[in-house]
């Protein structure tokens, strides 16, 4: 069962994680929004690139424990900063329930990961 529930919360996490760098990059309405967020262009594919490699470090078991809980900071620290410049934005409160959700999804497959891994 815990297996399971590991790979449903970390396979939705990293589904999150690529489908975002991919808007981040080829999306004309997400490359707008972030800039009208405040976020410099160049921070823009920084994150991409960083949400691709954490989903592929938290996908592949084989890989070791320390740099899997760096990743899973990192994601916590992007989602909490999204979450921020959302609020501050004023933007749908149904941006800031889905950061909510992510951030409890990405709670719980590092705990998940940590039983099992």
């Amino acid at each position: 069962m815990c297996n399971l529930a590991y790979w449903t919360t970390t396979g939705l996490l990293s589904l999150f994680l690529v489908l975002s760098s991919y808007s981040y990059v080829f999306s004309p309405s997400t490359i707008g929004g972030i800039r009208d967020l405040g976020f410099p262009d160049h921070f823009r594919w920084q994150l991409a690139i960083l949400k691709l490699a954490a989903a592929l470090i938290i996908l592949l078991p084989s890989l070791p424990w320390t740099l899997k809980e760096w990743s899973y900071a990192g994601i916590s620290f992007f989602l909490i900063t999204a979450l921020v410049a959302h609020v501050a934005h004023k933007d749908s409160i149904i941006i800031s329930i889905i950061l909510v959700l992510l951030l409890l999804t990405n709670m719980a497959s590092y705990a998940l990961a940590k039983v099992l891994l």
